[in-house]
């Protein structure tokens, strides 16, 4: 409405024209109510977990690396990935309970109005994870770290029973991650043990036989070597003591017999000495009595006498027995004293020999017993490891489990109300004064004091319905269309470049009801997902088909090289590659894609292709072009992806060397080229035989689609087309449709 009309002009167009707002708010009203009853009942289930829990059994002060997970945001965004991964899904696939309340889910959609499939639901792990995915919903709880998880279904029991399986399915994961990895560093320390165990056995059994095959035996006290020394140095002393008493007696009894033996000590000891002097005494004195009285030649004297003479030489022969004992005594402890002399210097020898092979052992012992010491440790590592294994929660807890759903998600009915009779007042508002603005007022109703709006000229009001008026070089590129090709009669152009062919938008079939179609979020679809619809849509293969007779593709004899690009991103450029190289295999056509896009390579992970050097390897030389182009399943598809590395410059991507890599791939018979328009100051598309501009149906301006056609022919492109994507079907490229140029929406204002 014009800005112009004023409070009251409006309250007045509006009660003119009541009948109106009245009846279009009541439709808008009543198609609420209508949806409120038609719409199906979804019921929505929550669990709860909490994530950067610390584990138990670990120190009492938190660790800097778990402070950091705990505060990083990143990690629970981490956590929210994980649980949304194929790879859970799967897993939740196969919970107790999950495929029955799925299938029931499925069937229960088929009865309101859907048409998929639940036969394959129970068998199918993708069909499973399409139908299930966009239904769960996992998001964090605020600025904390709990996660929840929740399932919408039309059934209570289904969406508590999938919240609750993809909550268990996360906490065991969890779980067994952290189990799984102290399982394996328990395993390799019981292998060290083990391997410990068997060198300590080697080892002792080592220093045994070293000591047996030494003599290095040990005593009481010391080794038996030290031992012997010990002995054989008492032995000697004594031995030696014993000689010099020997020798002392001897030296005495001869230095004795000098002076007369009876005064020497050594014979004063014995008592045979002591008895024959006794006798000697008593015989002496009884002599002498008898030479009192009798006389010399008496025999009493004689007898005496006689008996003198025998007790003296007894006593004389005692004492030559007395030194001939002590000379006996000498050498024996003499000859004694030598030999453990002897003994003592090859005991020296032994116990020097032995002292070295005792250094030897003892190193062999040091070693042990660091070994042994190092066992000890291993061990309790290990038995620290089992045991928190045994006892591990992981560093993700359950909060609660989703209760069964009681009160419907969705439509509620004073929500829905609410924006039903606001969208009805808005919308009986705007026909109210539509129609007060369209239609003059009745005869006796006063018209609204509002100025009259400016009206353009007549030829203006012209110009812009016809369109404007081109020039004689631009009118001359506009197609006749009495004159179009034959092969594409209701095909427009867009400045001057032919529109090759038009493929439509591909939209997933997950939805439940004709309703739940009109309602659907149209995301734009992952390439392997559009590939996978574009398979099975006919209207898209027709089109392929289409750009295939176009590009002229099906003359053999010769390599077609066509670069297929984009003025912006999203417009399906990799896509159309992807889809138009599998059609020309399956038609029998040795194909190449070689992938120049460095902001968005997306050719490798779609075709789910090894990582390698790729186009950056061999143009900076670092490998050959065999070992760098990639074959896929399909026997005629191979596929040179950019590969991994820093990205390239202009110059080494779009230069001369990459036409002369181009020329090299003569054994194919299609090479397309998924690239991005580099700057206009080279002749990068002056050796391809096509290059196909992909351009989006629903592009709000037409001026970068101009420019890149513009940039395109710099480059020196010879032949172009222009492919256009995601157009509906009751839209697809109408018949006798033009353009506008850049410089029309300027006049048109």
């Amino acid at each position: 409405m014009s800005d112009s009309l004023s409070g009251l002009a409006a309250l007045g167009s509006l009660w003119r024209r009541r009948r109106v707002l009245g009846a279009v708010a009541a439709a808008v009203l009543g198609l609420a109510v209508l949806a409120l009853i038609v719409l199906p009942v979804r019921y929505l289930a929550t669990a709860s977990v909490i994530v950067a829990e610390q584990e138990p059994g670990a120190a009492a002060s938190m660790s800097p690396a778990w402070a950091q997970k705990v505060g990083d945001p990143a990690d629970l965004e981490s956590q929210l990935l994980v649980i949304r991964s194929p790879r859970l899904l799967r897993l939740v696939m196969s919970a107790p309970g999950v495929i029955p309340a799925v299938v029931k889910e499925c069937e229960r959609g088929r009865w309101i109005g859907g048409g998929v499939s639940c036969d394959k639901l129970a068998t199918d792990p993708s069909a499973f994870i399409d139908h299930v995915d966009n239904r769960f919903s996992v998001a964090s709880a605020g600025r904390s770290r709990v996660i929840n998880i929740s399932y919408q279904s039309s059934l209570p029991e289904t969406a508590q029973t999938l919240a609750n399986a993809l909550t268990q399915v996360f906490l065991d994961d969890q779980r067994n991650e952290g189990a799984n990895s102290r399982e394996v560093a328990s395993s390799w320390i019981w292998q060290e043990l083990k391997q410990l165990d068997q060198q300590l056995r080697a080892a002792d059994e080592k220093i045994q036989q070293f000591r047996r095959t030494k003599g290095l035996m040990r005593g009481a006290n010391a080794p038996i070597s030290s031992e012997r020394l010990t002995s054989i140095g008492q032995q000697l002393s004594q031995a030696e003591a014993a000689r010099a008493e020997a020798a002392a007696r001897l030296q005495e009894i001869k230095s004795e017999q000098e002076r007369g033996p009876t005064d020497a000590p050594s014979v004063l000891a014995s008592r045979t000495i002591a008895d024959l002097k006794q006798q000697l005494t008593a015989v002496s004195a009884q002599l002498a009595s008898a030479a009192t009285m009798l006389g010399p030649k008496h025999p009493s004297i004689l007898s005496l006498s006689r008996e003198q003479a025998m007790v003296q030489q007894r006593l004389v022969d005692e004492m030559q027995n007395i030194a001939a004992s002590a000379k006996k005594a000498y050498d024996a402890n003499d000859a004694l004293v030598n030999s453990l002399k002897r003994q003592m210097d090859g005991a020296k020898a032994e116990a020097g020999s032995a002292t070295l092979d005792e250094a030897s052992i003892e190193s062999m012992v040091r070693d042990t017993e660091i070994k042994r010491q190092q066992y000890a440790e291993l061990y309790k590592k290990a038995s620290e490891l089992e045991t928190e294994r045994r006892v591990l929660r992981g560093s993700t807890r359950l909060v609660s489990l989703a209760e069964l759903p009681n009160k419907p998600f969705f439509p509620k009915k004073i929500p829905f109300l609410a924006a039903g009779a606001t969208l009805a007042l808005i919308f009986g508002v705007g026909a109210a004064l539509l129609a007060d603005r369209v239609a003059p007022p009745a005869s006796g109703e006063a018209a609204p004091a509002v100025p009259e709006p400016v009206q353009p000229p007549a030829r203006e009001v012209a110009e812009i319905a016809q369109g404007p008026a081109l020039a004689p070089e631009e009118a001359a590129r506009v197609p006749d269309p009495s004159a179009a090709d034959a092969q594409r009669p209701d095909l427009p152009e867009i400045a001057g470049v032919p529109i090759l062919a038009c493929l439509p938008r591909l939209k997933s079939l997950r939805q439940l009801s004709a309703v739940g179609a009109i309602l659907q979020d149209y995301r734009n679809l992952a390439i392997p997902q559009a590939l996978r619809l574009a398979s099975e849509d006919a209207e898209f293969q027709a089109g392929i088909r289409t750009l295939v007779r176009e590009l002229a593709i099906r003359e053999s004899g010769q390599t077609r090289r066509i670069v297929v690009t984009s003025p912006e991103s999203g417009e399906g450029k990799t896509t159309i590659v992807c889809a138009l190289a599998e059609h020309l295999a399956a038609a029998g056509r040795r194909v190449l894609i070689v992938e120049c896009e460095p902001l968005h390579p997306n050719v490798a992970q779609v075709l789910s292709l090894p990582p390698g050097p790729g186009l950056i390897g061999v143009l900076s030389g670092a490998t050959a072009v065999t070992d760098a182009v990639t074959r896929t399943e399909h026997p005629n598809l191979d596929v040179l992806p950019l590969g991994q590395g820093t990205v390239p410059t202009a110059d080494l991507l779009f230069g001369a060397k990459f036409a002369e890599l181009l020329s090299g791939f003569e054994a194919y018979d299609v090479v397309l080229i998924d690239s991005v328009l580099p700057a206009p100051n080279s002749q990068y598309l002056s050796g391809m035989d096509w290059a196909v501009l992909c351009v989006r149906n629903d592009r709000p301006v037409i001026e970068p689609v101009v420019s890149a056609i513009s940039r395109i022919k710099a480059l020196g492109a010879g032949h172009v087309g222009v492919v256009v994507t995601m157009t509906e079907a009751e839209r697809a490229c109408p018949p006798q449709a033009t353009f506008i140029a850049t410089d029309a929406y300027a006049r048109a204002g």
